[in-house]
Parts: structure tokens; sequence; C-alpha cells
């Protein structure tokens, strides 16, 4: 049970468009991985957020 669902962010336009689980135990720190956006039509960097 250390998997948690998170949501992720853009970083330019603050949408919430991606939706992953992550381990708590193995990583600490919140995500920060390049996705496709589709609201600003590029890949931004998401970030994890509550």
């Amino acid at each position: 049970m250390n998997r948690v669902i998170v949501s992720l962010e853009c970083g330019v336009c603050r949408n919430r468009n991606y939706s992953t689980t992550r381990n708590k135990r193995t990583h600490a720190e919140k995500y920060k991985i390049k996705k496709y956006c589709p609201a600003c039509r590029r890949h931004t960097e998401h970030k994890e957020s509550k």
C-alpha cells in the first residue's frame, strides 16, 4: 500500500492533464516529467500536484 494516485499539472497553464501512481517509498521527491499538454499544444514540464 505504498502507491498513491497523483495528478500531473502543466507548468505553463496549470491544467491538470494526467494522473499516475507513484511509490512513496522509492520516490520520496515529487515527479517532474515532460509530457504533451493539449491546452498549450506543446510538450511542457508537468509536476505532481495534490
